[in-house]
């Protein structure tokens, strides 16, 4: 019995009937579709997973769950994903950022290939089953039909216990009961289900959000919507969290992969805050020092050129104006006429800008957040519950989270497949 139709589920499934081509496995989810998280993520294109081949490297990715996916991702990782596709007749493409999405770009291929091959293996799917209870099996030994029961208890080892003879799991969901030897929970950011867990004797670590993007008054960036920086640094003066990578200027504040990276490795410290905090920007990844010589060159090369009319460093005008401005240089100021304490201004607004941050936005179609499962709960060569031997856990439900690029995909792959490769 699987708990969750999304892209964890679809694959324990799968890799368990092509393993177990004996066991009857059924899909249970809770919404009218399956794989709704595949049908949006990377604007309905669906980021696969990521152009990464080193475990390690691959790893560095994820703020929780670094230290234990690193043994699973050297059994499965992505270019084991991009094979188990490719093998199924999916092309993939790598695009210059390392996402790596269907030749088609549209999320249904993916879809149709998880739907196809989860049916051709005769897995069976049930939607609208909104799970209310879940009875774990007895722990006691159960008598087998010829009158002895199991030699012991399940060890410390994770050894499961022999099928023949053991209890089941009972799961209900609205009018309908089923029963499982072995219980897989894919259920993603489910609070629901993350209480049944509890009741189940596992502890959850409370959710919190993570990528998401940050809300300012700032009047600096007014009018400045839609702005894009190819590389910028970003830090949090009281902390010592740093992140860097693109950054795109919204209608709210500030977003974008450096800021989205921030966020996420953050998601712990910042949510106690409610989200107010004082973030530096160095919008051109510069030293101080570097750039202070530029604009003393500036001032020679460009002398009789108003400083406002041509942005410097590639930036676009319409930021650039908006830094000049700050730094109390008026508009039609020649380079010539640059102080050294206009310098030292522009040089400040340039590489340490500090703004308030006031609260956060999410998109709340790729909501994603910290939080799940206790990670010291689970053994990450099977992902089996150490509380109890036939149930195991993968994707979301975990505390298991990553940045953007198809990394949290990759661990819903990676569990997935272990799952199924066991017993």
């Amino acid at each position: 019995m699987v708990i969750g139709g999304g892209a964890a589920g679809f694959f324990s499934a799968i890799r368990r009937a092509a393993v177990h081509p004996k066991e009857d496995i059924t899909i249970l989810e809770r919404g009218k579709g399956v794989l709704e998280k595949v049908r949006i993520s990377g604007g309905g294109r669906c980021n696969v997973t990521h152009g990464c081949w080193d475990p390690r490297e691959l790893s560095k990715f994820y703020p929780r769950g670094e230290r234990e996916l690193l043994g699973p991702f050297n059994q499965f990782a992505c270019g084991d994903t991009m094979g188990w596709f490719g093998d199924r007749g999916v092309e993939l493409k790598i695009e210059e950022d390392g996402r790596v999405f269907p030749v088609t770009d549209s999320s249904q291929t993916i879809i149709d290939c998880l739907w196809n091959t989860a049916k051709g293996s005769g897995v069976k799917v049930m939607t609208k089953c909104r799970v209310s209870e879940i009875l774990a099996p007895e722990t006691s030994p159960q008598p087998l039909s010829g009158g002895e029961g199991l030699s012991e208890s399940p060890s410390d080892s994770g050894t499961p216990p022999s099928r023949q003879g053991a209890a089941k799991w009972t799961v209900k969901a609205g009018e309908h009961t089923f029963h499982a030897d072995r219980l897989i929970v894919t259920s993603g950011s489910n609070p629901a289900i993350w209480k049944l867990l509890e009741g189940l004797g596992h502890t959850v670590v409370p959710p919190v959000p993570s990528l998401f993007a940050f809300d300012t008054k700032d009047t600096r960036l007014r009018g400045l919507s839609g702005v894009s920086l190819p590389w910028a640094q970003l830090s949090i003066n009281d902390d010592k969290l740093k992140a860097e990578g693109p950054l795109l200027i919204t209608h709210r504040g500030l977003s974008g992969p450096a800021v989205l990276r921030l966020s996420a490795w953050g998601a712990r410290r910042l949510a106690p805050r409610k989200y107010n905090f004082a973030l530096t920007v160095n919008w051109l990844a510069m030293r101080p020092v570097d750039v202070e010589t530029q604009l003393e060159a500036l001032k020679m090369s460009d002398a009789k050129r108003q400083i406002a009319t041509r942005a410097s460093f590639d930036l676009p005008i319409r930021l650039w104006k908006s830094l000049v401005s700050a730094s109390g240089i008026p508009d039609d100021q020649q380079w010539s006429q640059l102080s050294k304490k206009q310098r030292a201004a522009l040089t400040e607004q340039l590489t340490n800008a500090r703004f308030h941050i006031t609260g956060k936005s999410t998109n709340k179609d790729e909501f994603t957040t910290a939080g799940g499962v206790d990670l010291r709960e689970v053994d990450f060569k099977s992902f089996r519950s150490k509380v109890h031997p036939t149930l195991f856990l993968a994707g979301e439900v975990l505390d298991i989270d990553a940045i953007t690029g198809g990394f949290n995909f990759q661990a819903a792959w990676t569990g997935g497949w272990l799952i199924g490769e066991g017993s």
